[in-house]
């Protein structure tokens, strides 16, 4: 009942400050599976897929005020499918997926959405794990690989000198946490969506995965802001 009464604030068009304080609350809920039954149809997977901002394709991320409330939507998305089977299928028949890539290129070049990048690459990651027909999706319909590539590479910062050769610098200073944290879970979804790639047919997929592996070279050669953030790094 606790969880329904905070949907069915969210459902209504209430404060960001009321937005964030219900939907923490309902990311903390959503760890206990007993309490996820409710939780777990249609109607409230809508809710916070629109919140998180899943449900528009063309409108550009451009209020910042509202970024805190699509990181808690996406953290909230992120427990319920993780614990809920009934949710991993919804998210199929609900096209998840397809919404979080286009979320993710909505990120790019975009300041202040590395939280927001982070927990789209997170949740895309879940779907992979969890859902071997959105594995395949992702891979076949949705050219997830680029994407997660390209993501990968942004968070990175690759800078290339040649086509398959990314720039070396000693000098560099290390990744952010957040620079960090956005690679190591794109890398996780990459690991997902190519695992059953064993065979490359077409001349575009041999320059998709060359070009992955320059940036995963430069990856082994980046570090991150401790010592623990570089080992979960490479």
């Amino acid at each position: 009942k606790l969880c329904e009464g905070i949907l069915n604030i969210l459902e209504k068009d209430t404060k960001t400050s009321c937005q964030v304080a219900c939907l923490e609350a309902l990311r903390i809920l959503s760890r206990d599976k007993k309490v996820l039954v409710p939780v777990t149809t249609k109607r409230n997977m809508q809710i916070l897929m629109k919140l998180a901002k899943l449900d528009t394709v063309e409108d550009p991320l451009e209020r910042v005020s509202e970024f805190p409330v699509i990181v808690e939507a996406l953290k909230c998305l992120c427990n319920i499918i993780f614990n809920s089977s009934v949710a991993q299928k919804l998210s199929l028949e609900l096209n998840l997926a397809a919404m979080l890539c286009n979320l993710l290129q909505k990120c790019k070049d975009r300041q202040l959405v590395d939280d927001i990048k982070c927990f789209d690459l997170r949740l895309l990651f879940l779907l992979s794990l969890l859902h071997t027909d959105i594995r395949a999706q992702l891979r076949q319909e949705l050219q997830g690989v680029q994407v997660l590539t390209q993501a990968l590479e942004s968070s990175l910062s690759v800078r290339w000198t040649e086509e398959y050769k990314a720039a070396e610098d000693r000098d560099r200073p290390p990744l952010s946490l957040q620079e960090t944290d956005c690679a190591i879970e794109a890398l996780k979804a990459l690991f997902n969506v190519t695992l059953d790639s064993w065979n490359v047919h077409s001349k575009n997929e041999s320059h998709q995965f060359r070009y992955m592996a320059a940036i995963l070279r430069h990856c082994l050669l980046t570090a991150g802001p401790t010592e623990e953030k570089t080992e979960e790094l490479h």
